[in-house]
């Protein structure tokens, strides 16, 4: 088989078999296969597209490209939840322990942030001592003793995706559906669990910015985890604001152990417990409204917040911050963003929202920037809110002052005010199984 005709095939439209697929993944992620060779598919895929075939068989090659991780030895279902990425989306670390307190084991790795979204990994390690790499005996152990275990990217899982989306991203081939799936779903069968429930964000300060686009994606992903095995689901969720209150990893962490606690901000809320009650449908404790009442049940009775505090000493972190949030070290230098204009919040640039969260220095532009776990904002208005001139609509956290000015010209610039109020859109948008 060559790979000049392999790229000649899908370059006049032609659909690609399963050992065509399986020969450019093996031999690119072995370096026999150049990279513009790869480039040159890659484009031809962007313009002709795959098939549902096609798609399936791409992500089971990336899942199968390097390690993959066989969780047979943790007792009972495993189920994980993946989110596409936006801004103040810290729901891994509220959804985790709702689902382990009802008896679903979380064996979770997660990643960091890069540019305006944050990663669950980076809010982790906000937690004084809390060890985000472990051998895999330590995170079995964990999972199996405490019902959740939440970790870093670790060993050699899916190299096929890495190397394929660092050339997508230099060869202008990263938004096309059939790639876009099969680069989620690839890491997400590599890691084993038995139900996959995906959080498919649309809006501003998304990658999909309208809800077809969201759509198509969920439909995609699903039919790929479905087709591979795994029970998936998908909730299509609002990411035309940002999620809850907080920006930035360690007020991203207090911000979630207000809702363990049963406070909280209501939509960040009710998103946690439609993601927990997929999570338990999948694993085929009931029907969705008794799955809903069960996961509020966990955040009513404590349990949920027991088990993230379990989780949080299993990993070596230090527990006295999850029973006094206040001891975290925020800012030190603090600034409000007042509002310039009278009216309704009629928009929310979110995107901007996170680049004022990185210019702060709670986000990396590279993978090798340091973060300050202690930089972000706290949101005081959002769409729908009446605001007057002078209202804060902001309030900025960072060690330097230095950054503020750019921050807050990303928050001015990122509301829009008017005379009417807005149509009030849900969090939850729709819904793909």
């Amino acid at each position: 088989m060559r790979m000049y005709d392999v790229i000649k095939k899908k370059r006049d439209g032609g659909v690609l078999d399963k050992p065509e697929i399986d020969f450019f993944v093996k031999g690119y992620t072995k370096g026999e296969i150049p990279d513009e060779q790869a480039s040159a598919l890659l484009m031809a895929i962007f313009f002709q597209g795959m098939n549902t075939e096609e798609t399936v068989n791409l992500t089971l090659a990336i899942a199968r490209s390097g390690d993959t991780v066989d969780l047979s030895g943790i007792k009972g279902y495993k189920a994980d939840k993946h989110s596409t990425g936006g801004v103040g989306d810290k729901t891994t670390l509220i959804v985790a322990p709702i689902v382990a307190a009802a008896g679903v084991k979380v064996a979770k790795m997660s990643g960091r942030g890069l540019g305006h979204t944050g990663g669950t990994v980076d809010k982790l390690e906000a937690i004084p001592g809390y060890q985000t790499t472990l051998t895999q005996e330590r995170f079995f152990e964990i999972v199996s003793d405490v019902g959740c275990s939440l970790i870093g990217q670790s060993g050699n899982l899916a190299p096929a995706d890495k190397k394929l989306y660092a050339l997508r991203d230099v060869t202008a081939t990263v938004d096309k559906l059939p790639l876009i799936a099969s680069s989620i779903m690839g890491k997400k069968l590599a890691s084993g669990d038995d139900g996959i429930v995906l959080d498919v964000k649309v809006g501003s300060g998304a990658f999909n910015k309208t809800f077809d686009e969201g759509l198509a994606l969920a439909k995609a992903m699903v039919s790929i985890g479905n087709r591979a095995g795994k029970n998936t689901r998908a909730i299509i969720s609002n990411m035309d604001k940002p999620l809850g209150r907080a920006v930035g990893n360690a007020l991203e962490v207090k911000e979630a152990l207000e809702i363990l606690k049963g406070g909280g901000d209501k939509e960040l809320k009710d998103l946690c417990i439609e993601l927990s009650a997929a999570m338990l449908n999948v694993a085929g404790l009931g029907e969705m409204a008794e799955c809903r009442a069960t996961a509020q049940g966990k955040i009513d009775s404590g349990e949920a917040f027991h088990i993230f505090r379990k989780m949080v000493r299993a990993h070596g972190g230090n527990v006295e911050y999850i029973d006094n949030p206040e001891k975290f070290v925020i800012g030190p230098e603090k600034h409000e963003v007042l509002s310039q204009r009278e009216g309704y919040i009629t928009k929310m640039d979110t995107e901007k929202y996170g680049h004022a969260s990185l210019v702060l220095g709670a986000g990396r532009n590279t993978k090798e920037d340091k973060i300050d776990f202690g930089a972000g904002l706290i949101i005081k208005k959002k769409t729908g809110d009446y605001v007057r001139a002078g209202d804060v609509l902001a309030v900025l956290y960072s060690k330097s002052r230095d950054t503020f000015d750019e921050a807050e010209n990303n928050i001015l610039s990122a509301v829009t005010i008017g005379a009417t109020a807005p149509t009030p859109v849900p969090i939850i948008l729709g819904k793909v199984k």
